[in-house]
């Protein structure tokens, strides 16, 4: 009895317990969205290869298809938070910019998403999937009577469960939640969110088998002869990530100049334009897991494969600036490699290398194009490597990653969910509207902040740093203390002056970058 009293003492033990639950409930949550998917899909798929036959068919399956949109989009309308991919709202609710009903989003998010990705919309699964995750930690938070701290823990230890469930990837789910969403390390987030993962894959593995997400088979270590080929790669792919990112952002803009389709229902036009696109070319619809299996075995010429990816590029942005329920993660990785194979197919006509590292181009371009337009190397090159089942591959994805990474900096590309976030609240933006916003500010080495007291930086008006994180320790804040590398500072400001106060603490950084 003692022991048990010590333990449920134990905070660690606690968030473990919950974090588990955690990881059991989005599992299996999300191995039911992936099978409802995968069914819906493969039901539409086997439509289209009727009606080819039947072209007579084609007319009910337009009705049917805008009452589809239709349903979705009174879906968003009744939750707008279920609108995209759902990882800025995530984002938003962690920074405590967003406060979200965990059960709408639940349901709503689940139905809307197998509506739209199933009916073979260039979307993907995944960021559905961490926000179905998150709202699960976050009804769980609610369930058992957490605070404010155990809830921003449990909808991001379901984020990464989600992710971990979505492509069978827990250290990814880990590090998406590290890297992406909190952008610092915390043992207690580390440990509640790493055992959410692994559970939730359990349970995915147990539903799905233990093949990878993608199986592409064994592949051979690529020649240190060709690094120089991979180094190009990822400014190639750092190039078009920039490309992407501009073009995404601007779907919004693009959307709101259509006369005849109010916004609620822009839905309607990417449901009616992937008729014709699944009449003649039913193998390239969905989110693009299938295309990236079979790419370097259709032998495609360079010319098709770039008509292929102008296809997946521009019908992947109408899919999604229609703010239906869906995601970019799958889409972005189907895009990378095909770009991959674009390149690859060019370097192999004009310097005639070994056609057997093809596929290899096809791997890294995928971890080297989320990494330009996501700015989250470290989850691009752990997820591409989980995804595959192949660990012999880490050196050249991270020489494509980082050179997509530098890239992409160079260029100004910001990462794209942080982007989306600010979206979300620019209706605020530089005007009091009397709301708390509490952000988590690190202290990096080469920071401004490090080695000073609080007292002694100047500020931008209406900060406030309440205390700070050290370890697993939390210290009040007062001006004498002295800021040190590692610490997490929580800084308290308007929500309505979230973004310029952000603003001008990353211009005191690049001050001090300048001067060193």
């Amino acid at each position: 009895m003692d022991i048990y009293r010590k333990l449920m003492a134990d905070e660690r033990v606690v968030y473990l317990a919950k974090g588990t639950l955690v990881g059991l409930s989005a599992g299996f949550i999300i191995s039911l969205f992936r099978l409802g998917i995968e069914f819906i899909l493969e039901t539409v798929v086997e439509s289209y290869h009727y009606m080819q036959e039947r072209p007579i068919w084609l007319l009910p399956w337009l009705l049917f298809s805008i009452v589809a949109a239709i349903i979705v989009g009174q879906l968003v309308k009744s939750e707008p938070n279920i609108k995209g991919s759902g990882i800025p709202q995530v984002e938003g609710q962690v920074q405590g910019i967003m406060k979200l009903n965990w059960w709408p989003v639940l349901w709503k998010k689940f139905v809307g998403g197998l509506l739209a990705i199933g009916s073979g919309l260039f979307l993907g699964r995944e960021g559905p999937s961490i926000q179905l995750g998150s709202a699960v930690g976050q009804g769980i938070s609610s369930l058992t009577k957490g605070d404010d701290v155990e809830e921003k823990i449990l909808l991001s230890s379901g984020a990464g469960a989600g992710l971990a469930a979505a492509f069978n990837a827990p250290l990814a789910g880990l590090m998406f939640v590290l890297e992406e969403v909190h952008h610092n390390f915390s043992p207690l987030l580390a440990i509640t969110t790493f055992s959410s993962a692994l559970v939730a894959n359990f349970v995915s593995l147990n539903i799905f088998g233990l093949t990878p997400a993608l199986d592409i088979g064994m592949m051979n270590t690529i020649p240190i002869a060709y690094y120089g080929l991979v180094i190009g790669l990822g400014i190639f792919l750092g190039l078009n990530g920039w490309l992407y990112t501009k073009v995404v952002l601007s779907m919004p803009k693009l959307y709101g100049k259509l006369p005849f389709i109010p916004a609620r229902y822009n839905a309607i036009l990417p449901f009616i334009l992937v008729i014709p696109i699944g009449y003649f070319l039913p193998q390239v619809i969905g989110g693009g897991s299938e295309l990236i299996l079979h790419l370097s075995n259709w032998q495609l010429s360079l010319g098709m494969l770039i008509g292929l990816w102008v296809l997946r590029f521009v019908f992947s942005m109408i899919s999604y600036g229609a703010n239906v329920p869906g995601g970019i993660f799958l889409p972005i990785l189907s895009l990378g490699a095909i770009l991959g194979a674009i390149y690859g197919k060019a370097a192999l006509t004009l310097l005639s290398f070994d056609p057997q590292y093809l596929p290899h181009f096809i791997i890294f371009a995928m971890a080297g194009y989320f990494t330009a337009i996501g700015k989250a190397p470290l989850t691009a090159i752990i997820l591409v490597t989980e995804m595959v089942g192949g660990m012999n591959q880490l050196m050249p994805l991270a020489i494509c990653s980082f050179s997509a990474y530098i890239t992409a900096d160079l260029l100004g590309v910001d990462p794209i969910y942080e982007s989306l976030l600010e979206r979300l609240i620019a209706s605020h933006d530089s005007k009091r509207i009397g709301k708390k916003y509490l952000f988590d500010l690190p202290v990096i080495a080469e920071s401004h902040f490090s080695g000073k007291k609080i007292r002694d930086v100047r500020w931008p008006e209406d900060v406030l740093v309440t205390s700070i994180r050290r370890g697993q320790q939390n210290v009040v804040a007062t001006g004498k203390t002295v800021m040190q590398t590692g610490d997490v500072l929580h800084v308290l400001t308007d929500l309505g002056l979230a973004k310029t106060v952000k603003e001008e603490l990353k211009q005191l950084e690049i001050r001090r970058l300048s001067d060193i």
